[in-house]
């Protein structure tokens, strides 16, 4: 009977944690990742390409063995792809997720430079507090910015939520 028991529970887990993103991915809120996620899915589109899990490793000095969990959890999501041994790559749903995720980066800190914060402090700044400002408030803040094209860290683009006549 436990053993049933575990199976059930493993089996819901896995369901819980793949439908929190996987069905609704179109309508993403932001806010279904923890911090240390979205600075990794960031760093695997920047990459443009595939990521070995040494290199996220060494990039954010985190134990490889807790890159291999993670990586494990983001998979479960459907957002990115890993194959032992080659490396981790983004599905078309953990890109469209990313360039959320950096185009959320990048207003939210053009408009903390705005109010005297160098780029280099709103950055750090929004890294602190990004996971928790959803996509309909940065799709608000972006039309009462008149859809900007530059923010501080580099080339705004915009999603056919936002902006629909696209970029």
């Amino acid at each position: 009977m436990v053993c049933y028991t575990q199976k059930i529970w493993a089996i819901l887990k896995s369901y819980l944690s793949i439908s929190r993103l996987s069905p609704f991915m179109n309508e993403f809120t932001g806010l279904e990742l923890s911090p240390k996620k979205i600075e990794y899915i960031k760093y695997i589109q920047e990459q443009k390409g595939l990521v070995k899990t040494t290199d996220i490793s060494s990039q954010f000095k985190v134990d490889p063995s807790t890159i291999t969990k993670t990586v494990s959890e983001l998979s479960a999501t459907g957002l990115i792809q890993h194959m032992p041994y080659r490396g981790i790559s983004l599905t078309e749903q953990g890109r469209i997720y990313a360039e959320f995720l950096i185009r959320r980066h990048r207003i939210i800190s053009l408009v903390l430079t705005h109010y005297g914060l160098s780029p280099d402090e709103a950055c750090i700044a929004v890294s602190r507090f990004e996971g928790r400002v959803t996509r309909e408030v940065v799709d608000k803040i972006c039309t009462s910015l008149g859809h900007p094209t530059m923010g501080v860290c580099g080339k705004i683009q915009h999603d056919k939520c936002c902006c629909p006549a696209g970029d």
